[in-house]
């Protein structure tokens, strides 16, 4: 069987699989956040942290609580790693250094995952359960959160209250992420991942020496680094791991957790207001999307420029050969697009037209379909800025599902939306302008050194944690102003999209007339769609012209 067409039978079962799953588990989110019923796991938990599970947020107070959680995470897993020393299962690996901690404590609460580690040397078994594990499975249930509270902004109305975060932190935990991932992992497991508290095992080598390979727990980390979008993996190389990844079926399995809960959350939409074919139509653009980015990567990666590559007859340079060029390509659309962070292959090693469209489709805002809670809550506010400017185009106030979009809608959307390109392109210029920073971080110079830098700002602003890894971060100034680029990236869309349900829910649902724009149907797919590329083109074309187009060209 070809590369080509291994690659084509895999996008085909991970469709079906999707299509599967898409309408049971956005059908299941939906009642598990309408749902007036408290499990008696959930009751003991509200009565240990003292939560009163019938009270009900303002916007401003559910944002107060995101941010709270957050930061006393942050500073919780810190601790965690600073202390290692002390800590059982950590196998003489001492303290984290502080600044590697601080972008780790960050990277992971913030649903990054940025890894200026190796996992197998730095991290133990304890730090890797007890901290990164669980902030896995919490960094998800936040991003999801936020989603439904916007998604209750266009439900109701004449209201200030949106839920209480505390309750819709616990729900989605206990409801939905724990069990899924729980099945994941059991199905790694079986498919021939690692799952062990040793911390190695020594073998012998052909020439009669020893060597010690790492083990750890990495099954039931797995699962929820991918169904939560997360990415961080406890080996260095990740998913490109054979102990992580060790073949097609759990590259398979991979692809379809990391997509699973992002394409479901439309469905969840559509069902909570009413309308699925507003689902469908916000699941359209982001298929289309995803399909235009594999389509692109793959035909770069089969139709090399180098003089290497065109010997080789493809692009095989950094990707694994049990997946080839197909099932690389397949996972770098979806990883860069659900900002998960994982890489089953080396994105630095890409073509230049290859790695500029992994890069691209993070600066897409990560909608395409984005990581969970977020991609929806992001596609949602473009949503929002298209219906802005059609209404401009016809001369009218802008609506959309019943709400009107006034100054303060549309303050909020694009604060939301210009957070993200702010700190990718600081923090881009601001690494260029430091004399002697960057020159002592590239491991290349010209287009493609440009582009290392501009990925790393853009995996860490859109709080993806992939790279193209040819940069060495792990200098004070790396440290700080990628972890400082997470938490704007994270947070500041987190607050804009509350304050954005707040104004919607205090509306009163207003009735649809004949001038009303139609949200569903290919028309509104494709002012959509075409505001996503056109704020992307706008934003970020100057950049990726000086960085993969001009490597891409030469």
């Amino acid at each position: 069987m070809t590369d080509f067409s291994a690659g084509l039978i895999q996008v085909g079962l991970l469709v079906l699989a999707l299509a599967a799953a898409y309408r049971p588990l956005g059908d299941h989110l939906a009642r598990v956040f309408t749902g007036q019923r408290h499990l008696r796991v959930e009751k003991a938990l509200y009565r240990v942290f003292r939560v009163d599970p019938s009270s009900r947020q303002r916007w401003s107070g559910y944002a107060v609580s995101v941010l709270a959680f957050s930061f006393v995470s942050i500073a919780f897993l810190y601790l965690l790693q600073r202390l290692q020393a002390v800590l059982p299962l950590g196998f003489g690996r001492g303290a984290v250094e502080p600044g590697i901690a601080f972008n780790t404590a960050v990277s992971f609460v913030t649903n990054t995952n940025w890894q200026s580690y190796s996992g197998e040397v730095v991290m133990g078994h304890t730090v890797s359960m007890a901290g990164l594990t669980v902030q896995n499975f919490l960094s998800a249930a936040v991003g999801i959160s936020v989603a439904i509270v916007l998604i209750r902004g266009f439900v109701r109305g004449r209201t200030d209250r949106l839920g209480n975060f505390w309750v819709d932190l616990t729900r989605v935990t206990v409801r939905v992420l724990l069990p899924l991932a729980a099945v994941a992992a059991v199905l790694f497991v079986a498919l021939g991942v690692v799952q062990s508290l040793r911390s190695g095992v020594t073998v012998a080598n052909p020439d009669g020496t020893r060597s010690t390979i790492p083990l750890a727990p990495a099954a039931s980390q797995e699962a929820i680094k991918l169904l939560g979008t997360n990415g961080g993996g406890i080996f260095n190389a990740n998913s490109a791991h054979p102990f992580e990844n060790p073949g097609v079926w759990a590259n398979l399995l991979s692809n379809f957790l990391l997509l699973v809960i992002p394409v479901s959350l439309t469905r969840t939409f559509g069902t909570m207001v009413g309308n699925r074919k507003q689902g469908y139509t916000l699941l359209s653009v982001m298929a289309v999307l995803w399909a235009l980015v594999l389509a692109v990567i793959w035909w770069a990666e089969t139709h090399p420029t180098g003089p290497a590559a065109l010997l080789a007859g493809a692009g095989m340079e950094g990707k694994e050969q049990r997946f080839g060029i197909g099932l690389s390509s397949l996972f770098a659309a979806s990883t860069t697009g659900t900002s998960t962070g994982a890489v089953n292959s080396m994105h630095d090693s890409f073509s230049g037209l290859g790695g500029g469209m992994a890069m691209l489709n993070m600066l897409f805002g990560e909608v395409a379909p984005g990581g969970v809670g977020s991609g929806l809550y992001g596609l949602l506010v473009l949503a929002i800025i298209a219906m802005f400017l059609a209404g401009l185009m016809v001369g009218r106030t802008p609506e959309y599902l019943g709400k009107k979009l006034g100054r303060r809608e549309v303050t909020c959307a694009a604060i939301s939306i210009l957070a993200m390109p702010v700190v990718v392109l600081l923090g881009t210029a601001g690494a260029l302008l430091i004399p002697g920073e960057v020159t002592a971080a590239l491991a290349n110079t010209g287009p493609h050194g440009l582009s290392e830098v501009l990925y790393a700002y853009a995996s860490a602003g859109n709080n993806n944690g992939s790279a193209f890894a040819g940069l060495t971060v792990t200098s004070d100034w790396f440290q700080s102003s990628l972890g400082m680029a997470m938490l704007f990236g994270r947070f500041v869309p987190i607050v804009a999209v509350l304050c954005l349900a707040g104004c919607l829910a205090a509306q009163k649902k207003i009735p649809e007339t004949p001038g009303t724009l139609p949200t569903t149907g290919p028309l509104f797919g494709s002012l959509l769609g075409g505001t996503v590329l056109l704020v992307a083109a706008l934003t970020f074309v100057p950049a990726l012209a000086l960085g993969p187009i001009a490597e891409a060209l030469a």
